[in-house]
């Protein structure tokens, strides 16, 4: 079942985005299933290395992350806004990882670059 109101047209989903920084630093890591920090994850991942989790970053993290929501509730099977918001991040030279969930994405990028991402992820909205 699609989220309520999702927004599937990608001109509305981008222009709709409104990404919004969120509170904390996070990391990728790998967890075994018994893992005690299991509990603490904002997401999770079965792949065949092991369960991949998003944990609130150590002070020893090498690459921490900062999380931008976009606050728009994109569909499911919406096509373009992962697209144009990678593009415009790279086009800058800064990587992110994307994680959809039900009703919005979420867009992981290195926290040195989290208010520079956010600017130009703003920029490609009004545009």
């Amino acid at each position: 079942m699609a989220a309520a109101g999702a927004v599937r047209e990608t001109a509305a989903m981008i222009a709709g985005m409104r990404p919004a920084l969120q509170p904390g630093t996070w990391s990728f890591v790998t967890l075994g299933p018994d893992d005690p920090r299991l509990s603490q994850a904002l997401a999770t991942m079965r792949e065949p290395e092991g369960l991949s989790v998003i944990l609130p970053a150590g002070d020893d993290d090498p690459l921490p992350m900062a999380h931008i929501l976009l606050q728009v509730t994109s569909a499911l099977d919406g096509v373009g806004l992962t697209a144009a918001v990678s593009t415009a991040l790279a086009a800058a030279d800064i990587p992110c990882n994307v994680v959809a969930g039900h009703h919005h994405d979420h867009i992981f990028v290195p926290q040195s670059q989290a208010n520079a991402a956010l600017r130009i992820l703003e920029r490609r909205a009004a545009e």
